[in-house]
């Protein structure tokens, strides 16, 4: 772990936003991505989260903060896709970012590593690289920790067979105050922060920073709460017997 390299990086105590649009997404496009950074920045974020070398080449060509990056990849039906090889990491060490994310479950990987194994490859290839280290549990969480991950993000907190049907903000964020009081490592709190009285309370628990992605950068879902809410004043009342 490599605090003295992160903190300069100045991530600590702020909003790192998501600019993120899949290939089924209206607004997946790198150069939309970019102009996306540039808003976030304007708006106050200290850092970007970005998917694909593509997207993060053009964000650092637009703005001058750090970047998380990932590549979401399918392998067949294997579970991890975020950052899941080594074919990954290579091409987001090749456009320069900051920080790399990558699944740090328990889970089986596509290529057969262990994640100890995946680790060790990365140090060894990429020694520059910080790596923030995604993952679901505690017990993920502490384990990231042993293999010396320089951030750990509770990015998969209730995207895992594991822990399907749970919310971050399940319960006052109980799962990620479980993690905090888990590790040392700084902890990244990311995953369903739909408000900033949301993003407020996670820093206030004491995570290094917050990672807020659809609720500022993917309309369509931001769109689709307000017509869910408005559709419950057009319901009919129940009639009277």
């Amino acid at each position: 772990m490599n605090l003295d390299k992160l903190d300069n990086l100045g991530l600590q105590g702020g909003l790192v936003v998501s600019c993120q649009a899949l290939e089924h997404e209206p607004l997946h496009s790198s150069l939309i991505m970019g102009r996306m950074a540039v808003a976030a920045k304007e708006g106050g974020a200290i850092g970007i989260r970005a998917n694909t070398a593509v997207d993060v080449k053009e964000i650092k060509e637009q703005v001058d903060l750090p970047v998380i990056g990932i590549v979401k990849r399918n392998y067949g039906t294997n579970p991890v896709f975020i950052t899941p090889t080594i074919l990954e990491v290579d091409e987001l060490a090749e456009v320069h970012a900051e920080i790399v994310a990558v699944d740090a479950t328990l889970r089986a990987r596509p290529d057969g590593k262990s994640l100890d194994e995946f680790v060790h490859e990365i140090r060894t290839k990429h020694p520059q690289l910080l790596l923030m280290g995604d993952i679901a549990t505690k017990e993920e969480a502490v384990n990231a920790e042993r293999l010396g991950f320089d951030l750990i993000s509770s990015t998969l907190v209730g995207y895992t067979e594991e822990t399907a049907g749970i919310k971050l903000y399940d319960n006052q964020f109980a799962a990620l105050k479980e993690i905090l009081t888990s590790v040392q490592t700084p902890v990244v709190a990311e995953g369903n922060i739909m408000t900033p009285e949301m993003a407020a309370t996670c820093l206030e628990a004491g995570v290094y920073c917050v990672v807020v992605g659809g609720a500022i950068t993917r309309p369509q879902q931001i769109t689709e709460r307000f017509v869910s809410e408005i559709a419950k004043l057009k319901k009919p009342s129940p009639s009277v017997q």
